[in-house]
């Protein structure tokens, strides 16, 4: 009886039942340093994703005429993306006919490198006009580029 006396004194006083209890607040930290996450982590999970990754790149070796074809062309495409700038912004040279000097521009000029025919029309004296054709689908591309010279 003694036992349940003071079990009611201390229900009924709040003593017992207002234990003190810690907590704290559950705050959510990213393991991945791409979403806020320790940087220093990053090698690890690079490393776990590199052992998971089962997938090679196809490896295909290009003979030496093939580089020197894509080379050449990349080169040509290069010299006319450069005197269209020359001409369009008139930094050009011009003849008494209209046409640049020293330019592959001498006249209207058709190039095919692979599938695609680029035809570059310089003969408009307010802008050059750029015909890109593949040759696969037919598809036309025209780029007007106007002349500030």
């Amino acid at each position: 009886m003694k036992k349940g006396i003071l079990i009611a004194a201390l229900i009924a006083t709040g003593s017992w039942t207002s234990a003190s209890v810690k907590a704290t607040e559950l705050v959510y930290e990213p393991i991945n340093p791409s979403f806020g996450g320790n940087p220093l982590n990053g090698s690890f999970l690079l490393s776990k994703a590199n052992s998971q990754n089962a997938h090679t790149a196809p490896y295909s070796e290009r003979s030496y005429d093939e580089r020197l074809q894509e080379s050449l062309e990349r080169a040509y495409i290069n010299r006319i993306v450069r005197e269209i700038t020359d001409i369009a912004f008139g930094e050009q040279e011009y003849d008494e006919d209209g046409n640049p000097i020293d330019s592959i521009f001498n006249q209207d000029s058709i190039f095919v490198s692979g599938d695609f025919q680029v035809e570059l029309i310089t003969s408009n004296p307010d802008s050059i006009v750029v015909n890109i054709t593949n040759l696969l689908t037919g598809e036309v591309t025209i780029v007007e580029i106007p002349r500030f010279g």
